[in-house]
């Protein structure tokens, strides 16, 4: 219940309304410090509630695969604001007749470049905002907190103006800056990160080693542990997306056959 003044009946301070996800409340400002004119850090109260939502322990597997596809839509539709147009003729039905005018198309070729697993959860809400979009996957994991690639479908020639990476969150950021130095080779000329939750110090190396690269990101978290993982952040996105437990295993990425054989005592 809310807890009120019986003289003045003003709101406390624990019961005030306030703007931005409070749980990372400084990474919700995207001017304290500034990161550059190419990275977009959302304040807006309803996303700020629907992370809130993401964040939580209690959010269900198909809940969390709900939430995030809104949270993607939210950030696409910002990011997405920079593509190019091109007028196209079309005519509009007024009464029984048509009226002709002009219209306008979206001229960029895009790429949308999900990070398998977490980045999955992401690529259908891009896709309602872009469907003539191309879709390229790519497969990392980290070991010793370095990247891995085990899985890449970026076709062998480049015919795309802008690619856009989805990964949930970004902590060290040493995944996004290898697909990121992946995809200027392949020649895509634009390169546009979306995420959801960012640690600061990700986001800083992102920014200093690719500075042309643009980012749009829900809200940033200062702290990331010493095994790489952002305080609060959301937990394993991949584990919460498809409701499959944490595996503690050097071997998680052999078939089961290959393993090393145990016993049991």
């Amino acid at each position: 219940d809310d807890t009120r003044e019986t003289t003045t009946m003003s709101t406390t301070a624990e019961d005030k309304p306030t703007n931005g996800d409070k749980t990372a409340e400084k990474g919700a400002d995207d001017s304290s410090p500034s990161f550059g004119p190419n990275v977009h850090i959302s304040n807006h109260p309803v996303l700020s509630h629907k992370i809130s939502v993401l964040r939580s322990s209690s959010t269900s597997p198909a809940s969390f695969r709900s939430v995030l596809r809104e949270i993607t839509f939210h950030l696409g539709y910002e990011a997405t604001s920079s593509l190019a147009t091109k007028p196209v003729p079309l005519s509009v039905p007024v009464g029984h007749d048509h009226v002709s005018v002009t219209g306008q198309k979206i001229a960029d070729r895009v790429a949308l470049i999900p990070i398998l697993r977490s980045g999955l959860g992401m690529t259908e809400s891009m896709l309602e905002l872009l469907p003539d979009a191309g879709v390229h996957h790519i497969g990392m994991y980290r070991r010793d907190l370095m990247p891995v690639q085990y899985y890449n479908r970026l076709p062998r020639k480049c015919e795309s103006d802008v690619a856009y990476v989805l990964d949930p969150v970004v902590a060290t950021a040493s995944t996004i800056m290898s697909v990121c130095s992946q995809l200027k080779k392949w020649g895509v000329p634009k390169i546009h990160v979306l995420s959801v939750i960012a640690s600061r110090a990700g986001l800083t190396k992102i920014v200093t080693t690719h500075p042309d690269v643009h980012v749009s990101v829900g809200t940033v978290d200062d702290e990331l542990t010493d095994d790489g993982m952002v305080l609060p952040g959301l937990g394993d996105a991949g584990d919460r997306l498809f409701g499959t437990p944490l595996i503690d295993d050097d071997e998680q990425l052999l078939h089961p056959s290959k393993r090393r054989k145990t016993s049991d005592a």
